[in-house]
């Protein structure tokens, strides 16, 4: 239990401890002269109305105090950065319209399922992943998805790398051989990554990034977009094939303690956002006490009153 003003309790108790004193004093000086009379003292009645008195303004003293109580909470609280693939193959029609359209409606669809503790990040990402939208409110995050447009290559590794930096506020630097500095431990944040993991960007980028967010204790979960069986896709005059490669995304979501989940056609993907299940956190929530006390006081007050009032006739 924790106190707002402790110099009021300890003046509260000292008015009552005072009192007390006083009591003691005029009890004994009380019953010295009713015995030196020959009549008996007073009652244990009476003496019990005026503790209980004492004691309720003691209470009092507490109440006005302001005490409080810290309780841990469970809540679904934290941030989530929603990854979006922007790389040319996301412009594949193997998912009606198209792959990014289709991860864009199921991605909003997640952000809109998602309660208002959570902060919503977004960060598009092709060769080089670009944060579009710092974590805040749904709204900005649901319109950032829908600005979204199809350019370049993939690499997941700068996906996961932009994401951390997203969820942490700062840039992370990434060293001429791969490795990234330690960023803390963040266990409330995840990343849900959109793709169809075709990874062009180096595989001990994309080891690397996932090491972090592992030790980070960010879980990232995977949703793969597009079809096996894959199709071709118009990139500046040239037909590639595309195809959904589950691989890299299932062993990123393994590796971080997340989930992978395929999404071969639109009606699979607008059930993504009631699979995928956020962590709950602890929070300590302050719970004020101060009413409690004055009942409990106005309970010893009364009792004393009534105590003494029955007894002398008197209320003091």
């Amino acid at each position: 239990m924790t106190l707002a003003s402790p110099a009021l309790l300890a003046i509260g108790l000292l008015v009552a401890a005072a009192l007390g004193c006083g009591a003691v004093a005029i009890s004994r000086r009380r019953a010295a002269a009713l015995a030196a009379a020959g009549v008996a003292g007073p009652g244990r009645a009476r003496q019990a109305g005026v503790w209980l008195t004492i004691a309720g303004i003691a209470v009092l003293a507490i109440a006005v105090a302001g005490p409080a109580a810290s309780l841990p909470v469970p809540r679904t609280s934290g941030t989530i950065i929603v990854a979006m693939d922007v790389s040319n193959s996301m412009g594949a029609t193997d998912v009606a319209p198209d792959r990014l359209a289709a991860a864009q409606r199921a991605a909003r669809s997640f952000i809109a399922a998602q309660p208002d503790s959570i902060n919503v990040g977004v960060v598009a990402f092709e060769e080089g992943a670009l944060i579009t939208d710092r974590p805040g409110g749904h709204t900005e995050a649901e319109a950032a998805i829908g600005r979204l447009k199809v350019s370049g290559g993939t690499s997941l590794g700068s996906a996961i790398i932009a994401s951390l930096s997203a969820i942490t506020g700062k840039a992370i630097p990434v060293g001429r051989n791969g490795t990234v500095p330690g960023i803390g431990y963040w266990p409330s944040a995840t990343i849900v990554i959109f793709s169809d993991g075709q990874d062009e960007g180096a595989a001990s980028a994309t080891t690397a990034a996932t090491a972090v967010a592992e030790k980070a204790g960010v879980r990232v979960d995977a949703v793969g977009i597009g079809t096996t069986g894959g199709t071709t896709v118009d990139v500046d005059g040239y037909h590639l094939f595309t195809a959904l490669d589950p691989g890299a995304l299932r062993s990123i979501a393994q590796a971080t303690r997340g989930t992978y989940y395929p999404a071969s056609d639109a009606s699979q993907l607008d059930g993504i956002a009631s699979t995928i299940k956020l962590r709950l956190t602890i929070t300590s929530q302050r719970l004020p006490l101060a009413g409690a006390f004055i009942a409990l006081a106005l309970v010893l007050l009364a009792a004393g009153s009534v105590l003494t009032v029955v007894r002398s006739g008197r209320v003091i």
